[in-house]
């Protein structure tokens, strides 16, 4: 996710502190590592320094003069461009695991238990996503649906892949 763009998105509601906006992204999206507060000013100094962000008053507090940012017209049209516009797919035509199994069966060494352990490992996740799912709000269940329903694709490749391990050794002995 681009942290930028979010943060743009959320100046849209109108002007805010640094602080103010680490506290909104944290609420709303809600990731399992939140945002951390000198990666948000980090940002908003990029912002500024590309016009899509100006400062909009300084308040002065018990430690360091506090910053408002407000977005610019090219920041709400960079906004516009980036909601437009399609996410590319996931695509992973190498990973880990494909590199794993190969690896186990050149080795000698099978795929069958790097396969068992990795469905574990899975299910396992998706046990927790689901609790997790289960006592959370509409958005937590948004968030975990979508984790799920990719560790859902994921086991089917497993037992696509464990069906067809003899086939694939044969080929790799060739």
């Amino acid at each position: 996710m681009s942290i930028g763009n979010t943060l743009l998105g959320l100046l849209e509601a109108g002007p805010k502190h640094g602080y103010d906006l680490k506290q909104l992204y944290d609420k709303q999206f809600r990731q399992d590592r939140p945002l951390h507060y000198g990666q948000v000013y980090s940002t908003l100094n990029r912002l500024l320094k590309n016009g899509l962000v100006e400062e909009n008053g300084v308040e002065a507090g018990g430690g360091p003069d506090r910053k408002r940012y407000a977005i610019t017209e090219a920041g709400v049209t960079n906004v516009e461009e980036w909601l437009k516009s399609p996410e590319n797919p996931s695509v992973y035509l190498q990973n880990t695991l494909y590199t794993k199994v190969v690896l186990a069966i050149l080795s000698g060494r099978g795929a069958h238990d790097l396969l068992d352990a990795q469905r574990g490992s899975h299910l396992r996740a998706m046990r927790e996503l689901t609790a997790r799912k289960t006592g959370g709000d509409l958005a937590d269940q948004l968030i975990c649906d979508h984790a799920l329903f990719h560790l859902e694709a994921d086991l089917r490749w497993l037992e696509l892949t464990a069906a067809r391990l003899d086939d694939l050794a044969r080929q790799l002995a060739r």
